[in-house]
């Protein structure tokens, strides 16, 4: 199988709540983007990166789509079900910008499953599990409608939360005391600032937080800072934002910086990064959520094929993105259930098909 081709499609997604808001930042729609490699055997592989808007993480939309479009023509009549010489071939081409190699990587892993037919979960090592256990985010509000979104998601059978902070610490202080206060009993909240504490402030959340049954998620800008962070809290630490590579993870270990990561696709430059990440992390004993930065149908797809392959007790949660739009870009994605939890799905490769009505006409084609 050899690569002839590749397009590249620019979708919205807009938010069934109106916005999705954390820190300081408020998103009413989301820019994703999905590429399709297509082959001399008439097989198509799909692939979606979607970065949180453009100030969240070194990424943003048309960076993804630029990018990928310069790396299309070095990869034409290359074998896209090899996918280690793809990944090592994608960072030969092009430095850095690991976001933007996520989707193609993705795509290459779609077509090697189908080649062999057998879902991508079986090639990242066999599906430990047939569902993946979801977390729900509860978006930056007042304190009383964060308790009332936790109520509803609770109703739906969601136990697993992330509540969004770090926008001003005494704010922040009230929503997690409303939302501990409305616990009952079976809930498992994480309190994600993505960054939006300084060090000083965080230390003080970390005081309150000791006395709460809930977890801090990144809570600065940098990993120093978070570091005298961790040292001061008693409660569970995950990082996120600075977890970026494997040397990462390995200096986050040896200083006892962290007892979760939260690992993100896109950040490790698809599937065949993240698959090392998730390897090395299983070996040092750090559990993970296993996410990415956003997504529709496809990219919620890849999330649940890398999770159910992670084996038991160290996947913590994911998050079935597509679960957020008011738009559906592709068919077959795994299915929220009233569980909390979402399918894998068990086709070919990564198990969806685009929704072409919805993806318009191509962005950009090389052939």
């Amino acid at each position: 199988m050899l690569i002839t081709g590749l397009r590249a499609y620019a979708v919205q997604l807009p938010l069934t709540e109106g916005s999705y808001s954390w820190n300081t930042q408020s998103f009413a729609a989301f820019e994703s983007t999905v590429v399709v490699i297509e082959t001399d055997e008439g097989i198509e592989g799909y692939g979606e990166i979607c970065p949180l808007g453009p100030s969240y993480a070194p990424a943003f939309a048309d960076g993804a789509r630029t990018a990928m479009r310069t790396m299309a023509p070095d990869l034409i009549g290359m074998d896209p079900t090899k996918t280690d010489v793809m990944a090592f071939h994608l960072d030969a081409i092009l430095k850095g910008h690991p976001y933007a190699k996520s989707a193609i990587d993705a795509a290459c892993w779609d077509l090697a499953g189908k080649a062999a037919g057998v879902p991508v979960s079986t090639l990242l090592g066999g599906a430990f599990r047939d569902s993946v256990r979801l977390f729900r985010v509860i978006t930056r509000q007042d304190p009383q409608a964060m308790v009332d979104n936790m109520i509803e998601y609770r109703e739906q059978g969601f136990t697993h939360f992330q509540a969004k902070v770090g926008e001003r610490l005494d704010t922040d202080l009230e929503r997690l005391d409303a939302l501990v206060e409305s616990m009952d009993g079976t809930e498992v909240i994480c309190a994600d600032a993505n960054t939006g504490w300084r060090q000083h402030e965080a230390i003080q959340v970390a005081a309150a937080m000791n006395h709460m049954p809930i977890t801090m998620e990144q809570p600065c800008l940098t990993y120093d800072e978070c570091l005298p962070v961790r040292r001061n809290l008693l409660r569970p630490m995950i990082l996120d934002e600075v977890m970026d590579s494997t040397t990462a993870i390995r200096r986050g270990a040896a200083d006892g910086a962290m007892d979760y990561i939260n690992l993100k696709i896109s950040r490790f430059g698809g599937l065949s990064g993240a698959r090392r990440a998730r390897d090395l992390c299983v070996d040092l004993g750090i559990v993970m959520t296993i996410e990415d930065t956003w997504g529709g149908e496809i990219a919620t797809a890849a999330i649940a094929h890398l999770a159910a392959s992670t084996p038991d007790g160290f996947h913590h949660q994911s998050s079935a993105f597509h679960s957020y739009h008011t738009v559906s870009i592709a068919d077959g994605a795994p299915e929220v259930q009233t569980d909390g939890t979402m399918t894998v799905p068990t086709g070919p490769g990564l198990g969806v098909e685009p929704n072409w009505g919805a993806l318009g006409e191509p962005i950009w084609e090389v052939r």
